[in-house]
């Protein structure tokens, strides 16, 4: 099993990269089953992520053609062949799920397994559910499988759900644009990633108002045709990559970075002595004169603090100067990288959805052990301002989010390389 060794090697100079999102791709991906005419993405990033929502497509009879290096993947779907997502496939990652609105939409059935992925806590797929008995679909969930059908199709409706889910605002808006009259979806997530699909969907033909707002609504149209959409930026890889010179000091650029994608993560790093400016190519990062000054976080549905980045904004905080207060909101068991950066010399107390870091000096490289995917990254955030060697464990879960990693960091100065495992 892979390592990443990382030893702390003073300030980060350079440009950086940013990738297409993996988010909104494993999202645009599951559009094709929606259209018997190709539908080709650009910009995709070449993640193990994107490699599974490809076998998973596959399976039901998608033809996907990875061209210039995976970064275009060309789909089409004139045929669905097989009507069941199968759990070898679908445990490997929950957003396999979104299968599901597009094959009930255009196919009137469907059999889904239900989805696992990495273990940050309870995200269940009654809401997903919700959205489709609001559109007409009768449900049965029988030996680990969403049975789904809806006779004569899916029927437009109201889908108010009682809190904001991301996957299931995706499933939702994906399957109404089939639905025969008007879906309004209420209490809607407003993620780049569900206006970016709503950008291709129209593409596609389909009549969409209101993404980015907290009301969406859909007026389903009898067929929708192919279209070639360019993935949006990596909000999530752009941030980690934007804690790499606040954490330890220098001046990055990242291209292809916008802030509008990572407003309120930018009030905080703001507020912390992280400068960020806006280029013609992207957004550049220095950190301002002194030691990093501690701040209070508290992860939000977009606009707010991204759940994403709280591990590695964590990353930083163990350094600066003063308390600062990690307020997670949005998955429960979330902290599992505290233990680990704690080996590191961080002073953390976890107190259930609270973890309250005190700043230290310096930390000092240690072996650690990544939990989850963003945790991974978080840890060699921490081992690239820490003193010494740090060894990174478990990196199969970066893998599934961040795209040449070492490389890109390497290109701006850092001390990092992969080691294969025995």
């Amino acid at each position: 099993m892979d390592s990443i060794l990382v030893t702390g090697n003073g300030p980060l100079n350079g440009q950086i990269p940013i990738a297409g999102a993996k988010n909104a791709c494993l999202t645009l991906m599951p559009a094709t089953l929606l259209s018997e005419e190709p539908l080709t993405l650009t910009n995709a990033p070449r993640l193990s992520d994107i490699a599974t929502m490809t076998a998973l497509l596959q399976s039901l009879g998608a033809e996907v053609t990875s061209m210039q290096r995976g970064k275009v993947l060309a789909m089409s779907s004139h045929s669905i062949s097989n009507h069941k997502a199968d759990y070898d496939i679908v445990r490997k990652m929950r957003a396999s799920i979104l299968v599901l609105g597009p094959m009930l939409a255009r196919e009137g059935h469907a059999v889904v397994s239900l989805p696992g992925g990495c273990a940050i806590g309870a995200r269940p797929v009654d809401l997903h559910l919700k959205a489709f008995e609001a559109m007409g679909a009768d449900l049965d969930l029988r030996d680990g499988y969403v049975h789904a059908t809806a006779k004569g199709g899916l029927k437009g409706g109201i889908v108010d759900f009682p809190i904001v889910s991301v996957g299931a605002t995706e499933n939702a808006l994906m399957a109404a644009t089939l639905a025969k009259g008007t879906t309004v979806i209420r209490n809607a997530a407003r993620e780049p990633e569900i206006v970016d699909l709503a950008i291709c969907l129209r593409r596609m033909g389909a009549q969409i108002e209101g993404e980015g707002t907290s009301e969406i609504t859909v007026q389903g149209v009898d067929r929708l045709g192919g279209a070639t959409h360019p993935v949006v930026a990596d909000r999530i890889e752009l941030g980690t990559y934007m804690l790499a010179p606040a954490i330890c000091g220098g001046e990055v650029e990242l291209l292809g970075g916008r802030i509008d994608l990572v407003g309120a993560f930018c009030e905080k790093l703001d507020a912390a002595g992280i400068e960020v400016t806006e280029t013609e190519a992207g957004l550049k990062v220095a950190r301002r004169n002194g030691r990093i000054k501690a701040v209070d976080v508290a992860t939000e549905p977009f606009p707010g603090f991204p759940t994403d980045l709280q591990a590695q904004m964590m990353a930083l905080l163990c350094t600066a100067d003063g308390v600062s207060v990690l307020e997670e909101k949005i998955f429960e068991n979330r902290f599992m990288h505290a233990p680990e950066l704690q080996r590191m010399g961080a002073r953390i107390e976890v107190h259930g959805g609270t973890a309250k870091v005190t700043g230290v000096d310096r930390l000092k490289g240690a072996p650690v052990m990544a939990t989850d995917l963003r945790a991974s990254v978080s840890l060699i955030l921490a081992g690239l301002a820490a003193e010494g060697e740090t060894v990174v464990n478990r990196v199969y879960h970066l893998d599934r989010g961040y795209e040449k990693v070492e490389q890109k960091l390497s290109a701006v100065g850092a001390r990092i390389e992969r080691v294969s495992g025995q």
